[in-house]
């Protein structure tokens, strides 16, 4: 019977989203009806050539972002509040979000400091990512050495907080000795951005993710023997050590890749397991993977919808839209005093 009804859940979920996805394409300061969009994405060719592009090379990859940073956010979100038992814990507690912006920060601030050689010597539609993959990365490979020396769970969130503010003091230094422009641009970066991947960079994208996902799907056990304790893992035959370090492993990935080419976006990691949680009564990490994954995708076309704002030319920052939607989640879920972990 339970079953049935996680299956209605999914069937459900899953055509929201498709009609989510289409709706998010036909949003723009271009109108453009639906049977064109279809037409388009089954191959045909619309009557305006200028619509053909619109739809290919801007609205379409912009939609797939959207999917794969929400649902990527909310998986590694997930994997953090089940490894700490910390319904408060979200895919950036690590530092990771702040090595990558560090890295970033480097890249467009530093030419104050360093006499201007990474600005032109590294200013490309790559450079952006890639700064913020080494600086994710050096994060990372801190991360997982202090994990193998400390014991509990607990030391390796408050290292994960000290590397943030860390590197959040790094980027302010930088940010002083720099020029306006500079830090305007930072700031923009900051602000998040799901539509300015070009199809090459999407595959990149899509590689990673995909790779961290088929990893998450391999640790289904130990993340549901960890909810009950490290000591109930072992009994279980769990290396928690391994294991530990490999769930690290994915959230840096995920992480690192959507920081990287979609910039730091706040609160869906956060919010969306719970939601999932609430929505289909279960702490089964073998149902609330794929409940995350949906969830993520359907409420990231949303942000995204409502940051276009609908028959305007200007677009909001999608990290203010996605603070609006999770802040409200997380202060009702504090105080209605849930019980989170069912």
């Amino acid at each position: 019977m339970e079953q049935q009804s996680y299956k209605k859940h999914f069937i459900l979920l899953s055509i929201l989203l498709v009609v989510l996805f289409f709706i998010n394409i036909s949003l723009g300061s271009v109108s453009i009806p639906y049977r064109e969009i279809l037409n388009t994405l089954s191959g045909g060719i619309p009557s305006k050539e200028s619509w053909q592009t619109i739809i290919l090379h801007f609205r379409l990859p912009k939609a797939i972002t959207a999917i794969l940073v929400g649902s990527g956010l909310s998986v590694a979100g997930l994997l953090m509040q089940t490894f700490f038992r910390n319904p408060l814990a979200g895919p950036f507690v690590l530092g990771i979000s702040s090595g990558a912006s560090l890295g970033v920060a480097l890249l467009i601030l530093g030419s104050s400091l360093f006499g201007g050689f990474f600005l032109t010597n590294s200013i490309s539609s790559w450079s952006l990512p890639i700064a913020s993959s080494l600086g994710a990365f050096l994060v990372l490979s801190a991360v997982i050495i202090a994990a193998n020396k400390v014991r509990n769970t607990m030391s390796i969130l408050i290292i994960g907080l000290m590397f943030g503010s860390l590197t959040a003091a790094v980027i302010s230094v930088l940010a002083y000795f720099s020029e306006a422009a500079q830090i305007q641009q930072y700031l923009f970066w900051s602000f998040g951005s799901l539509g300015n991947l070009s199809w090459n960079e999407l595959l990149v994208f899509i590689v990673i993710y995909t790779s961290g996902m088929l990893a998450t799907l391999t640790i289904i056990k130990p993340l549901n023997s960890l909810l009950l304790g490290e000591n109930y893992a072992k009994s279980l035959g769990i290396n928690v050590k391994k294991s530990r370090n490999f769930i690290l492993l994915i959230t840096s990935v995920l992480t690192g890749v959507i920081t990287a080419f979609a910039g730091p976006i706040a609160f869906i990691g956060l919010a969306v397991p719970h939601i999932a949680r609430i929505i289909f009564s279960t702490s089964n990490h073998k149902t609330l993977i794929p409940a995350v994954v949906i969830l993520g995708g359907i409420i990231m076309l949303i942000c995204d919808s409502i940051a276009q704002l609908p028959t305007s030319e200007f677009t909001l920052p999608i990290n203010a839209i996605t603070s609006l939607f999770g802040a409200p989640i997380v202060i009702w879920l504090l105080v209605r005093k849930k019980k989170i972990f069912v």
